[in-house]
């Protein structure tokens, strides 16, 4: 099912029946591309996770199309969360909210007694959920563990001969997935996850402590990471096929002078080599594979560019792979997050030789 217009219409037909018959279908949203199935039903939610090999006890956000929908599918939404959904829905937020009993499948909510539940912002997305007539789970689609979609050829790359169909939508928005969060009856904001919407812009709107769950900063594979309450909590997630690690340190001199002395050191070891950096340094590399995230001051176009330039490095058949780290502010809080998790976590931090 392609992106051309006169098809769109008799495509999208053609996806929400499959949805109806227990099929799985991936489709664009303004952040990446979902792999979708009717969340009440529990053969069509175990093929989403078959397909992508995803770990049972890792739950799926239900997307609608209505806010009248969340009334058969949750028990209550309190006036706090009901104030981020007016300012963010539809768009990149997730509210994780208490699910009513037996209304999903329990394979949605790896066992939870919660469900996370987001509008998507993107027409396809919005058209295709209210055709269907049915809540739809939809994590990423791709295989887990690598890179998520921003291209329908993207989702072809991993999951060809393994799902129902593809709505081709073009290039998707934001690029990084979907905000996460968790809100008190007393206002409170815990984010499970970053993403699309910043931790800024729901102080702003929330008017009361927005924090960053600690569970996302513990190290992978740590018998101390309690079950995900959300997507993107525990596993190594977005991870290229090559060994990805990431640079930080108080001067941009001193990390692209590391940067570079390390990749040719791993040149000379005779390994093919990538950089992901941003345009104030990017002239400053050479490797294999090249790939700019956009500038320092535009931090959404490194969030649009991020996944497909990992993918790239897998085009190219990179194995020695490093990364500029960002300021963890604004949409930096999210792409630091998804390169952590794509580096499984592994963080070289330079000392300052000017200390």
């Amino acid at each position: 099912m392609m992106a051309d217009p006169g098809k769109l219409r008799e495509g999208l037909k053609e996806a929400a029946d499959a949805l109806r018959g227990g099929g799985v279908i991936a489709f664009p949203t303004e952040t990446v591309y979902g792999l979708g199935a009717d969340a009440r039903l529990t053969s069509a939610v175990e093929a989403v996770f078959a397909a992508k090999g995803r770990p049972s006890d890792n739950p799926l956000i239900v997307h609608i199309s209505e806010v009248s929908q969340l009334d058969g599918l949750v028990k209550q939404v309190n006036p706090a969360a009901r104030k981020l959904m007016d300012a963010f829905w539809p768009g990149p937020l997730t509210v994780v909210l208490p699910v009513k009993p037996s209304v999903l499948s329990h394979r949605v909510t790896a066992g939870l007694d919660t469900v996370g539940i987001r509008m998507p912002d993107h027409p396809v997305a919005l058209a295709l959920i209210e055709a269907s007539g049915c809540p739809v789970a939809a994590p990423s689609a791709n295989r887990s563990g690598r890179p998520s979609p921003t291209l329908a050829s993207h989702v072809l790359e991993d999951l060809a001969g393994s799902i129902d169909g593809i709505v081709d939508g073009g290039a998707t928005g934001v690029g990084l997935e979907s905000t996460v969060v968790q809100v008190l009856d007393d206002g409170s904001v815990t984010v499970l996850r970053p993403g699309g919407v910043t931790l800024e812009q729901l102080a702003q709107v929330a008017g009361a402590p927005v924090k960053m769950d600690p569970a996302l900063m513990a190290e992978a594979g740590s018998g101390d990471i309690p079950a995900p309450r959300a997507p993107g909590m525990k596993y190594t997630h977005y991870a290229p096929q090559g060994t990805l690690s990431i640079v930080a340190g108080e001067s941009a001199a001193e990390v692209s002078d590391w940067i570079s002395r390390s990749l040719q050191e791993a040149e000379a070891r005779g390994e093919r080599t990538g950089v992901l950096a941003f345009d104030e340094h990017i002239s400053r590399y050479h490797a294999d594979c090249v790939e700019t995230l956009g500038s320092l001051s535009d931090l959404g176009t490194a969030a649009h560019r991020l996944y497909a330039a990992l993918r790239r490095m897998d085009e190219e058949h990179i194995g020695f792979i490093l990364a500029e780290a960002c300021p963890e502010d604004g949409l930096g809080a999210a792409i630091m997050n998804r390169l952590r998790k794509a580096a499984g976590q592994t963080v070289i931090r330079l000392e300052s030789q000017a200390r």
